[in-house]
């Protein structure tokens, strides 16, 4: 493919940025509002709301650094993103940009590893609704309300992008409307002004009075970073659903503009609220979750309650929108005939429908290896997939190094989002990324994910790289 089609390709039959109908036969059906919440919504994960807790437990206070480091990573990887997205739109996003930049093998590689990821967190997800949903309804069983969400959201993302767009905006509402109030109310207890509050509202001195802000060592935050960085994934979903915006560029530059203060307020500011209303150390942050804990202190009613409705939108917000992901790069894989071709057909309504059914069946797989080999094949899912979310941020950071001087000598009216302090932040970003992998390998809790992951990068690299040559040797024979 050459690099005048790749970045001639905006999403638009008429050549202007940006703008119109997407050319690959994806329908422009995502308003801007959509992709506002998408992109709000993405950085806010059912990990922030269960996951939370065992940080707070292993770094104390310090666990805002963590959160504070893989929050800037997160930035940093998204500012690289948006500035290849912005240039050139695409429903591959990273994977396709990977595929001109460092070659055929690498979109093939990272498009096949985050499909992967993807619908292996379909299971995940689907099995965690249906646990909360099979609490309320006991009469219907657990793995029966994993098919009907499964089931039912299928159908959401075979109706339009339309459809699923409208779900996520009104998921991603309740999430941020959630953690909105869960910051004001927090904070107005924190400092004793609250009407009611069962708090004693000790300001800030919880993130010093028990044992200081390090209470297990400077060491801690590094387990922290381990603990955290998963939650974080799915910030890079609005940059593949931004192809099938009304105005791609600005909906990308937008997001990625926007991305700082979405976690300084969702991530650090209501973990912060937490480890001001209690100490770190309180029994009740492990045993109910951080944030039941906190609504706990306050004296608000049915906290648990509150906190399972808020977990379950943010369990079908991410099964909705992983569902969504996994279509669209499979659909991208497809197009560039990497995947069966069938993947790459769209419907009268520009929906990808193989690719959506390809990738809901293997969801239903990994769901029933959920229940029946839960220790064996679905643990293997699990953590071969569980480091996938650092390769691709690290493929995207090398990905930007080689995308810049392509769009500088090709089109440099396009590079209207810049990765600031370029390369040397890139480069910085990568160490860092590969110091997070690193320290995996060292660590007892994380060592089998990071390597069971690798083994499987690793097998789909030969893949690709094999496909590569063999096209290449086809091509010149």
């Amino acid at each position: 493919m050459s690099s005048t089609t790749t970045l001639q390709k905006e999403g638009n039959p008429t050549g202007n940025p940006g703008e119109g109908q997407p050319s690959d036969g994806l329908k422009a059906g995502l308003k801007n509002r959509h992709l506002s919440m998408i992109a709000i919504g993405g950085v806010i994960g059912a990990g922030l709301f269960v996951g939370s807790g065992g940080g707070i437990a292993k770094a104390g206070p310090a666990i805002l650094i963590s959160y504070a480091l893989v929050g800037a990573m997160v930035v940093f990887v998204m500012r690289m993103l948006g500035e290849m997205a912005a240039a050139s739109p695409n429903s591959g996003s990273f994977s396709a940009y990977a595929d001109r930049a460092l070659g055929r093998w690498a979109g093939f590689s990272i498009g096949w590893l985050y499909w992967f990821f993807w619908v292996v967190v379909l299971a995940v997800e689907a099995t965690a609704g249906a646990a909360i949903l099979e609490s309320w309804i006991p009469a219907v069983p657990q793995w029966a309300w994993a098919l009907i969400v499964m089931a039912v959201l299928t159908a959401t993302n075979l109706g339009s992008v339309a459809s699923y767009g409208e779900f996520e905006f009104w998921f991603a509402g309740i999430k941020v409307v959630a953690i909105g109030a869960f910051v004001i109310v927090g904070m107005l207890a924190v400092f004793g002004v609250l009407p009611g509050s069962d708090n004693p509202g000790s300001g800030f001195a919880h993130l010093t009075d028990t044992g200081g802000f390090f209470p297990n060592g400077y060491g801690a935050v590094l387990t922290g970073v381990l603990m955290v960085v998963f939650s974080f994934m799915g910030s890079e979903i609005v940059t593949l659903a931004a192809g099938e915006s009304e105005n791609p560029r600005k909906a990308v530059t937008r997001a990625t503009n926007s991305v700082i203060w979405r976690i300084g307020v969702f991530y650090l500011g209501s973990i912060f609220i937490v480890l001001t209303l209690l100490p770190w150390n309180d029994k009740s942050i492990t045993e109910k979750g951080s944030y039941v804990a906190a609504l706990d202190s306050i004296g608000i009613a049915h906290a648990g309650t509150i906190m399972e409705v808020i977990v379950l939108t943010a369990v079908l917000s991410c099964l909705n929108s992983g569902l969504y992901t996994a279509s669209r790069m499979a659909f991208s894989l497809g197009e560039r005939g990497d995947a069966p071709k069938a993947f790459a057909k769209v419907n009268k309504n520009g929906v990808p429908v193989a690719a959506i059914l390809g990738s809901t069946v293997f969801g239903f797989v990994a769901v029933y290896f959920n229940y029946a080999f839960k220790d064996t094949v679905f643990n293997f899912l699990l953590n071969s997939s569980g480091a996938i979310a650092l390769f691709v941020w690290l493929v995207i950071c090398f990905t930007q190094l080689k995308m810049r001087g392509i769009l500088v000598r090709e089109a440099p009216e396009k590079l209207t989002v810049k990765m600031w302090l370029f390369p040397w932040l890139t480069w910085a970003t990568a160490a860092l990324i590969m110091f997070v992998i690193g320290y995996m390998f060292v660590d007892d809790a994380n060592r089998e994910v990071v390597t069971l992951s690798t083994l499987v990068a690793g097998v789909v690299v030969l893949v690709g790289v094999v496909l590569d040559f063999r096209r290449k040797r086809a091509l010149q024979g």
